[in-house]
């Protein structure tokens, strides 16, 4: 997921036939940083880690507290570099086709999963093929809907083995894609593309990403989960490049409370925190400025609208009304005060190949909206003779909070609204969401998995696993296919666009403002760096002497 400076990942995809091999090679580091790791320094990592991860399956989790440990458990294709570029995983190099829908990837014959079982092609072919299956149950089933057949498998139309992917030998793996997909390569960074070793899912079921039962092909492998503690990785030395990682052993935080993390960081507990309350920020730039990492990255702050039920139900003009008179100025300069920039659309500036599509009323001034607004919801049904008591739902978090406070304050000064908060531990949340029964309202966020308007359009596809309002409109899933199938880079954009404006004017949810990464590192975490999609794997990562 996600400077100041440039934003835009540079991707380069390159689109060659069949008899030409695209080559990529990971050199060794050799440099001076590697004489931290011989010193006689311990090499444990303590990181913050927002809430208790949801699981460490990577084809059933989702949240950033569990993509966080399943980067350093697991290992796809593709991975990255610290800075977020792209580099060769347990793929050491492909080829792609002139027409750019077939990938032929060469596996690493070193590639090992944690008990030493070779990773193989068909590792990938069965662990795509789970992703897909409706019996799984997997939110991400959609990112894989640029592979041929996939969409089919995912609404059951198709057997799960007719998955455009194939194992040619061990180390050979073909995919077949739809369309061409300039993303395909980014996408592949993502969590749930992860391979899972098939053995121990067969022998163990559900249970198999748990302590004792997890075998994983990344740089680390599990060995402590003591819930609501902590959970410990120690190193793989069956991991292909275990020559180049430096730290023995991380260890994992769950800490919902931003003013508890500040005070372990402070304490020397920690040498990474995860998220920061926003009133210390002003201490923190003046106290611990090469601590303190501000930067931008590629996501979205909203609120979701729960459009399977009342009130928000085939009630546009309420919807709307309550959008309008948010303040987001107000939010982010006089609340946030930490870079964010308000949201007037759904996918974010500075996506590559995208010009950004946002509301008309952006520009209208305050008393014009508000007026507007108030218009809208009195033809939507409310006023003082009946009045609106609406919730908003939260998982639990200081910064959380006070935004849904801001927000209540706005929609009660201007509309005459009661709103209820309520805040929820992080898995108790989710499940709410998805089951659609108790929400109304609820605060959300969408990180991109690879630089692409796509990343963000996909969410709201009515078959998507983390489309939790409910949005359903074929004309915009329609325009989301065409641009899958389209090859001619100006067209697709035009279809995306057109789509995100299908999906503003329906107002499914309410944009709030585009992120900024937070996080406290100690200067002597070595290989930590900045990068737009916030990704930081701890095989990158050591303690220097201090």
């Amino acid at each position: 997921m996600f400077r100041p400076h440039n934003l835009i990942i540079a991707l380069v995809i390159l689109f060659v036939s069949d008899v030409n091999f695209v080559d990529h090679v990971v050199a060794a580091s050799q440099s001076a940083e590697h004489s931290a790791a011989q010193q006689n320094i311990k090499q444990i990592l303590h990181r913050g880690n927002g809430s208790e991860p949801q699981s460490l399956d990577p084809h059933k989790s989702e949240g950033v507290p569990s993509a966080n440990i399943q980067r350093d458990l697991y290992e796809g294709l593709i991975s990255e570099s610290p800075s977020g570029e792209l580099v060769p995983g347990v793929a050491q190099s492909w080829k792609i086709s002139e027409d750019g829908q077939r990938y032929v990837f060469e596996l690493r014959k070193e590639a090992r999963w944690s008990n030493g079982d070779p990773v193989s092609a068909a590792d990938f072919v069965y662990s795509w093929q789970r992703i897909v299956d409706p019996k799984t149950g997997s939110f991400y089933a959609q990112t894989l809907a640029p592979i041929l057949n996939a969409e089919a498998i995912i609404q059951g139309k198709q057997p799960a083995s007719t998955l455009g992917v194939k194992a040619i030998n061990d180390h050979q793996l073909e995919v077949l894609l739809k369309g061409p997909t300039p993303y395909f390569l980014g996408l592949l960074t993502h969590s749930s593309t992860y391979p899972v070793h098939q053995k121990s899912v067969e022998r163990h079921g559900d249970k198999f990403a748990r302590v004792g039962n997890l075998i994983s092909n990344g740089p680390f492998v599990l060995k402590e989960w003591a819930v609501q503690s902590h959970i410990l990785l120690t190193r793989n030395r069956h991991y292909w490049d275990n020559a180049n990682t430096r730290l023995e052993q991380v260890y994992y935080y769950p800490i919902d409370n931003q003013a508890s993390e500040l005070k372990r960081y402070r304490a020397g507990e920690l040498h990474i925190a995860e998220s920061l309350p926003l009133s210390q920020i002003p201490w923190l730039r003046k106290n611990l400025p090469d601590d303190l990492r501000i930067s931008h990255y590629l996501g979205i702050y909203y609120l979701g609208y729960n459009l399977v039920r009342a009130p928000f139900k085939d009630n546009k003009k309420l919807r709307q009304a309550l959008s309008m008179v948010i303040d987001r100025e107000i939010l982010t300069n006089k609340i946030l005060k930490t870079g964010e920039t308000p949201a007037y659309s759904w996918v974010p500036p500075n996506v590559a190949n995208y010009e950004i599509q946002e509301y008309d009323w952006k520009s209208w001034p305050k008393q014009k909206r508000i007026e507007t607004a108030k218009a809208l919801f009195k033809q939507a049904g409310y006023g003082k003779d009946k009045p609106l008591t609406v919730e908003i739902r939260y998982n639990t978090s200081e910064n959380h909070k006070k935004v849904a406070i801001v927000v209540a304050s706005m929609w009660k000064k201007h509309l005459g609204v009661k709103t209820k908060l309520h805040n929820e531990e992080w898995k108790v949340f989710l499940a709410n969401r998805k089951a659609k029964k108790v929400t109304e309202i609820f605060r959300a966020g969408w990180i991109a998995d690879y630089n692409d308007a796509f990343s963000f359009a996909e969410l709201m596809h009515s078959q998507h696993g983390v489309n939790d309002s409910g949005y359903n409109n074929p004309q915009y899933d329609d325009l989301l296919a065409k641009s899958a199938q389209e090859s001619d880079p100006e067209k697709r954009k035009q279809l995306l666009q057109a789509a995100e404006k299908i999906l503003l004017e329906g107002y499914p949810v309410i944009p709030i403002y585009y992120y900024m990464s937070k996080h406290l590192v100690k200067p002597y975490v070595g290989g930590y760096e900045d990068n737009v999609m916030d990704h930081h794997h701890s095989k990158h990562m050591y303690i220097k002497a201090h």
